[in-house]
Protein backbone atom coordinates (compact mmCIF):
# COMPACT_ATOMS: atom_id res chain seq x y z
CA UNK A 1 0.00 0.00 0.00
CA UNK A 2 1.28 3.47 -0.91
CA UNK A 3 1.72 5.82 2.03
CA UNK A 4 0.88 9.51 1.65
CA UNK A 5 3.77 11.89 1.10
CA UNK A 6 3.88 13.87 4.32
CA UNK A 7 5.85 16.71 2.73
CA UNK A 8 3.65 17.12 -0.34
CA UNK A 9 1.39 19.71 1.28
CA UNK A 10 4.34 21.91 2.25
CA UNK A 11 6.01 21.87 -1.20
CA UNK A 12 5.37 24.77 -3.61
CA UNK A 13 3.10 24.09 -6.56
CA UNK A 14 4.66 23.22 -9.94
CA UNK A 15 3.72 26.69 -11.21
CA UNK A 16 5.60 28.38 -8.35
CA UNK A 17 8.62 26.11 -8.82
CA UNK A 18 8.65 26.90 -12.55
CA UNK A 19 8.45 30.64 -11.84
CA UNK A 20 11.31 30.38 -9.35
CA UNK A 21 13.43 28.47 -11.85
CA UNK A 22 12.76 31.05 -14.57
CA UNK A 23 13.69 33.86 -12.18
CA UNK A 24 16.93 32.11 -11.23
CA UNK A 25 17.88 31.53 -14.87
CA UNK A 26 17.04 35.15 -15.71
CA UNK A 27 19.15 36.50 -12.83
CA UNK A 28 22.12 34.45 -14.07
CA UNK A 29 21.69 35.78 -17.60
CA UNK A 30 20.82 32.39 -19.07
CA UNK A 31 17.29 33.32 -20.14
CA UNK A 32 16.00 36.53 -21.70
CA UNK A 33 12.42 36.92 -20.39
CA UNK A 34 11.38 38.99 -23.41
CA UNK A 35 12.52 36.27 -25.79
CA UNK A 36 10.83 33.59 -23.68
CA UNK A 37 7.56 35.55 -23.51
CA UNK A 38 7.67 36.11 -27.26
CA UNK A 39 8.28 32.43 -27.93
CA UNK A 40 5.38 31.38 -25.70
CA UNK A 41 3.02 33.97 -27.19
CA UNK A 42 3.96 32.94 -30.73
CA UNK A 43 3.37 29.26 -30.00
CA UNK A 44 0.11 30.00 -28.19
CA UNK A 45 -1.46 32.25 -30.81
CA UNK A 46 0.27 31.53 -34.13
CA UNK A 47 2.18 28.30 -34.67
CA UNK A 48 -0.17 25.82 -33.00
CA UNK A 49 -3.51 27.36 -34.09
CA UNK A 50 -2.12 27.79 -37.61
CA UNK A 51 -1.75 24.02 -37.82
CA UNK A 52 -5.37 23.55 -36.80
CA UNK A 53 -6.48 26.18 -39.30
CA UNK A 54 -4.71 24.28 -42.08
CA UNK A 55 -6.52 21.08 -41.04
CA UNK A 56 -9.91 22.81 -41.17
CA UNK A 57 -9.23 24.61 -44.45
CA UNK A 58 -8.30 21.31 -46.08
CA UNK A 59 -11.43 19.65 -44.69
CA UNK A 60 -13.57 22.48 -46.08
CA UNK A 61 -12.08 22.15 -49.57
CA UNK A 62 -11.48 18.39 -49.80
CA UNK A 63 -14.55 16.21 -49.08
CA UNK A 64 -12.52 13.01 -48.95
CA UNK A 65 -10.13 14.47 -46.39
CA UNK A 66 -13.07 15.79 -44.36
CA UNK A 67 -14.55 12.29 -44.22
CA UNK A 68 -11.24 10.84 -43.02
CA UNK A 69 -10.86 13.63 -40.46
CA UNK A 70 -14.27 12.98 -38.92
CA UNK A 71 -13.78 9.20 -39.00
CA UNK A 72 -10.24 9.09 -37.60
CA UNK A 73 -8.99 12.48 -36.50
CA UNK A 74 -5.52 11.52 -35.34
CA UNK A 75 -4.42 9.79 -38.53
CA UNK A 76 -5.97 12.44 -40.80
CA UNK A 77 -4.18 15.19 -38.86
CA UNK A 78 -0.93 13.21 -39.02
CA UNK A 79 -1.28 13.12 -42.82
CA UNK A 80 -0.55 16.86 -42.76
CA UNK A 81 2.51 16.37 -40.56
CA UNK A 82 0.97 17.51 -37.28
CA UNK A 83 1.65 15.01 -34.52
CA UNK A 84 3.38 14.73 -31.18
CA UNK A 85 2.73 14.86 -27.45
CA UNK A 86 -0.85 15.72 -26.51
CA UNK A 87 -1.93 14.70 -30.00
CA UNK A 88 -2.00 10.93 -29.66
CA UNK A 89 -5.79 10.59 -29.84
CA UNK A 90 -7.72 13.52 -31.30
CA UNK A 91 -11.41 13.22 -32.11
CA UNK A 92 -12.87 15.82 -34.48
CA UNK A 93 -16.52 16.88 -34.19
CA UNK A 94 -18.35 19.05 -36.69
CA UNK A 95 -20.43 22.10 -35.95
CA UNK A 96 -23.64 22.50 -37.95
CA UNK A 97 -26.45 25.06 -38.05
CA UNK A 98 -28.33 23.01 -35.42
CA UNK A 99 -25.50 21.59 -33.29
CA UNK A 100 -22.61 23.49 -31.75
CA UNK A 101 -19.70 21.71 -30.05
CA UNK A 102 -17.48 23.37 -27.45
CA UNK A 103 -14.50 21.77 -25.73
CA UNK A 104 -13.24 21.85 -22.16
CA UNK A 105 -11.08 19.81 -19.83
CA UNK A 106 -12.82 19.71 -16.47
CA UNK A 107 -9.98 17.86 -14.72
CA UNK A 108 -7.00 19.95 -15.81
CA UNK A 109 -6.22 21.42 -19.23
CA UNK A 110 -5.88 18.53 -21.70
CA UNK A 111 -5.60 20.12 -25.12
CA UNK A 112 -4.54 19.00 -28.64
CA UNK A 113 -1.20 20.83 -28.69
CA UNK A 114 -0.09 19.77 -32.23
CA UNK A 115 -3.04 21.61 -33.79
CA UNK A 116 -3.78 24.33 -31.22
CA UNK A 117 -0.47 25.16 -29.55
CA UNK A 118 -0.49 26.03 -25.86
CA UNK A 119 -3.87 26.31 -24.15
CA UNK A 120 -4.93 29.91 -23.45
CA UNK A 121 -5.20 31.04 -19.84
CA UNK A 122 -9.02 31.16 -19.91
CA UNK A 123 -9.16 27.49 -20.98
CA UNK A 124 -7.25 26.52 -17.83
CA UNK A 125 -9.29 28.80 -15.57
CA UNK A 126 -11.40 26.86 -13.03
CA UNK A 127 -14.36 29.15 -13.70
CA UNK A 128 -14.46 28.26 -17.40
CA UNK A 129 -13.89 24.57 -16.71
CA UNK A 130 -16.78 24.43 -14.25
CA UNK A 131 -19.28 26.82 -15.79
CA UNK A 132 -19.13 25.77 -19.44
CA UNK A 133 -20.40 22.33 -18.43
CA UNK A 134 -23.29 23.69 -16.35
CA UNK A 135 -24.29 26.73 -18.39
CA UNK A 136 -22.57 26.60 -21.80
CA UNK A 137 -24.97 28.99 -23.51
CA UNK A 138 -24.33 31.70 -20.92
CA UNK A 139 -20.55 31.21 -21.01
CA UNK A 140 -20.46 31.37 -24.81
CA UNK A 141 -22.58 34.51 -24.77
CA UNK A 142 -20.15 36.12 -22.33
CA UNK A 143 -17.34 35.25 -24.74
CA UNK A 144 -19.20 36.94 -27.58
CA UNK A 145 -20.96 33.96 -29.18
CA UNK A 146 -24.75 34.19 -29.12
CA UNK A 147 -26.51 31.01 -30.23
CA UNK A 148 -30.21 30.63 -30.87
CA UNK A 149 -32.39 28.46 -28.67
CA UNK A 150 -32.82 26.08 -31.61
CA UNK A 151 -29.10 25.26 -31.57
CA UNK A 152 -28.10 22.29 -29.43
CA UNK A 153 -24.86 22.85 -27.51
CA UNK A 154 -22.72 19.79 -26.85
CA UNK A 155 -19.85 20.12 -24.37
CA UNK A 156 -16.91 17.81 -25.13
CA UNK A 157 -14.73 17.02 -22.12
CA UNK A 158 -11.12 16.31 -23.06
CA UNK A 159 -8.99 13.92 -21.04
CA UNK A 160 -5.68 12.09 -21.20
CA UNK A 161 -7.44 9.45 -23.33
CA UNK A 162 -9.09 11.75 -25.88
CA UNK A 163 -8.69 15.35 -26.96
CA UNK A 164 -11.41 17.08 -28.94
CA UNK A 165 -11.06 19.42 -31.92
CA UNK A 166 -14.00 21.32 -33.40
CA UNK A 167 -14.50 21.48 -37.16
CA UNK A 168 -16.29 24.85 -37.41
CA UNK A 169 -19.01 25.67 -39.91
CA UNK A 170 -17.67 27.14 -43.11
CA UNK A 171 -19.07 30.67 -43.34
CA UNK A 172 -21.20 31.79 -46.26
CA UNK A 173 -19.35 33.82 -48.84
CA UNK A 174 -16.20 31.68 -48.80
CA UNK A 175 -17.27 29.19 -51.46
CA UNK A 176 -14.80 30.54 -54.04
CA UNK A 177 -11.88 30.92 -51.62
CA UNK A 178 -8.89 28.61 -51.88
CA UNK A 179 -7.51 26.53 -49.03
CA UNK A 180 -4.69 29.03 -48.56
CA UNK A 181 -7.12 31.95 -48.47
CA UNK A 182 -9.30 30.24 -45.87
CA UNK A 183 -6.52 29.54 -43.36
CA UNK A 184 -6.20 33.12 -41.98
CA UNK A 185 -9.93 33.22 -41.20
CA UNK A 186 -9.83 30.22 -38.86
CA UNK A 187 -9.04 31.11 -35.24
CA UNK A 188 -8.04 29.06 -32.24
CA UNK A 189 -11.28 30.03 -30.51
CA UNK A 190 -13.33 28.60 -33.39
CA UNK A 191 -11.36 25.34 -33.10
CA UNK A 192 -12.24 25.17 -29.38
CA UNK A 193 -15.85 26.09 -30.09
CA UNK A 194 -16.12 29.39 -28.24
CA UNK A 195 -16.40 31.37 -31.49
CA UNK A 196 -17.49 31.01 -35.09
CA UNK A 197 -15.39 31.67 -38.16
CA UNK A 198 -16.20 35.11 -39.49
CA UNK A 199 -15.49 36.67 -42.87
CA UNK A 200 -13.94 40.14 -42.53
CA UNK A 201 -16.15 42.88 -43.95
Amino acid sequence: MTTPDAGAASRPSPALRTEALEQLLTERGLVDPAVMDGFIANYETNVGPLNGAKVVAKAWTDPEYRARLLAEGTSAITELGFAGPQGEHIVVVENTPTRHNVTVCTLCSCYPWPVLGLPPSWYKDPAYRARVVREPRAVLAEMGLELGDDVEIVVRDSSSEVRWLVLPERPAGTEDMTEEELVPLITRDALVGVAKVRVPE
